[in-house]
């Protein structure tokens, strides 16, 4: 891209990172500090970090790449994200607070008494958080290389390193600094950009971003595809691209028509009507669902709340964390809008995930503020990055040294992260073509289908069982995981059975919530003996104790 501003960008959020992780490492000593910072902290930082965990790739890039590609219809993204925190403010927060647990699998052996259980737990956070981390790692490899030209590894390598140090080294109290400082880099590299992005397309005189006949080229342009599509010529023909095809195209030309793609304006403004049959409509909503009910079960945002002091700063993080998450929200929708005026050829290219980092040199030019400003826009995805791996890390770290490693130790905790970041790490550096918030939805419908029917029953039901639990995270999680599978590795699938295992979370959370009902009446016998004194430890305030 020629940009000499974005490596030294790149490169001072790295130190900076790097700088304010040592700075935790002084405070951090004890087993305690590394998995829940010794529970000591306040509820607007750790709404802070918690927003730098969550904005993730998905969050960053992920959100402006799905609305210029699909339209409006991607707006459940951001709305679920966002909302996701209301359900945990009602249902878990402040319970899962009082608990005294350090991680999911503390929570499940605590409340049901079932060692079992606690494995089964602990497997399904390795693999969320491990899921989860991919597109973050393939999301910095995608920046470093389409900022700076450099080999895709380089970012994911990159920023495993990083991250890893920081986590190997000062754990949970370390990190929540880091997270904090990155969640407010990454609202100002959106909304700075944003403020100069809105002024020059007033300055075009408003160029509308759904004319009648779609996306038009302002310039002439030459692209390179990067991904098979098929075009629907302007004489109503179809022609197959691959990689590597160039396409010239004047000023003024309308952008070819992608199959798969909202390219008019009805199409980008109006919810989807793909097919003839419900299959639109059960998509959305099985988005909500995944949205809406995985936040309630994402390893890495529960752990956070372990952090609090007690239950009702629990409550004050989450209202603190809405308000930061909504606010953020608003940003990857005005780029993924103006990137169809400005940057219209990613949908020719398939690369719209990075329609935030190309929108500012194709919007004010290759002046002098366009690359500072793409720079900036490059410090913050770098930010979304590091924050948000940190915490998976962090997560899937804990687990790993308590009940795989069974060393509860500082050592322990080292050994275990090194372990952890291992696994993504590799399947990052061998996938180059993921689409990031489909992959990262994904994790949110398997964190909905096993983690949230298993909180909200625990929390809210005495007759929850130990063989319930166990069979409904099983039944509906394995289900949720066997669609991640097919999505990922399995054959291209058509009709239904492509609608159903691209956006599971449907038909998976409900399947949960019954079996688990189901099997805990049919084994009610194993009620914990102690489940009255449980319960009143997850839902009487802290005040009211002796």
């Amino acid at each position: 891209m020629g940009n000499g501003y974005v490596v030294p960008a790149i490169v001072a959020v790295t130190l900076l990172t790097i700088g304010i992780g040592f700075y935790g490492l002084r405070l951090a000593r004890t087993t305690s500090d590394f998995l829940v910072a010794s529970r000591a902290v306040s509820p607007t930082w750790n709404a802070a970090a918690i927003g730098g965990e969550y904005l993730s790739a998905a969050s960053f890039l992920g959100v402006a790449g799905l609305i210029l590609k699909f339209g409006v219809d991607m707006l459940w993204y951001p709305v679920g994200f966002a909302a996701g925190y209301l359900a945990l403010l009602l249902f878990v927060a402040a319970p899962l607070r009082r608990s005294g647990a350090f991680t999911l699998p503390d929570f499940c052996e605590l409340r049901l008494g079932s060692r079992r259980l606690r494995t089964l737990a602990t497997i399904f956070v390795i693999f969320i958080g491990w899921l989860y981390l991919v597109p973050q790692l393939h999301g910095a490899g995608l920046t470093l290389a389409t900022l700076t030209g450099s080999p895709y590894p380089a970012g994911a390598l990159l920023v495993a390193a990083v991250v890893t140090a920081n986590v190997a080294l000062g754990g949970m109290r370390a990190i929540t600094f880091v997270q904090a400082f990155q969640y407010w880099l990454k609202l100002t590299a959106l909304a700075v950009p944003a403020i100069f992005l809105v002024l020059q397309w007033q300055a075009d005189a408003r160029p509308a971003i759904t004319p009648p006949e779609g996306p038009t080229f302002r310039t002439a342009t030459t692209v390179v595809v990067e991904h098979p599509a098929t075009l629907t010529l302007p004489d109503g023909q179809l022609e197959e691209v691959r990689p590597g095809d160039e396409l010239t195209f004047a000023a003024g030309q309308p952008v070819p028509a992608v199959i798969g793609t909202a390219t008019d304006a009805a199409d980008w403004l109006l919810p989807s009507t793909a097919g003839t049959d419900d299959r639109g409509l059960f998509t959305t909503y099985s988005l909500i669902l995944a949205t809406f009910l995985g936040t309630m079960g994402l390893p890495h945002v529960l752990v956070r709340f372990y952090t609090n002091p007690d239950g009702a700063a629990a409550r004050r993080t989450t209202l603190v964390v809405l308000a930061l998450v909504g606010a953020f929200y608003l940003l990857p929708t005005l780029y993924g809008a103006l990137g169809r005026i400005y940057t219209p050829h990613l949908l020719l290219t398939g690369e719209t995930d990075a329609v935030v980092l190309l929108l500012p040199n194709a919007a004010l030019g290759d002046g002098t503020t366009g690359r500072l400003l793409a720079a900036l826009v490059a410090a913050g995805a770098f930010a979304a990055f590091l924050s948000t791996s940190s915490g998976l890390l962090t997560s899937v770290a804990g687990v790993v040294s308590t009940d795989v490693l069974r060393r509860g130790s500082v050592r322990g905790f080292r050994l275990a992260t090194v372990l952890a970041a291992g696994a993504p790490t590799v399947l990052a550096l061998n996938v180059s073509g993921l689409e990031v918030s489909q992959v990262v939805g994904l994790a949110f419908a398997v964190a909905a289908s096993s983690f949230c029917p298993l909180l909200v029953l625990g929390i809210w039901w005495r007759g929850l069982t130990d063989r319930g639990a166990a069979a409904g995270v099983l039944v509906g999680g394995g289900a949720a995981v066997g669609a991640v599978l097919v999505t990922v590795l399995g054959p291209p699938l058509t009709g239904w059975p492509a609608t159903l295992v691209a956006q599971p979370a449907a038909w998976t959370v409900p399947l949960a919530f019954t079996v688990m009902v189901a099997v805990s009446i049919a084994t009610h016998r194993r009620v914990p003996t102690d489940v009255g004194v449980t319960m009143l430890r997850l839902h009487a305030p802290e005040a009211l104790r002796p």
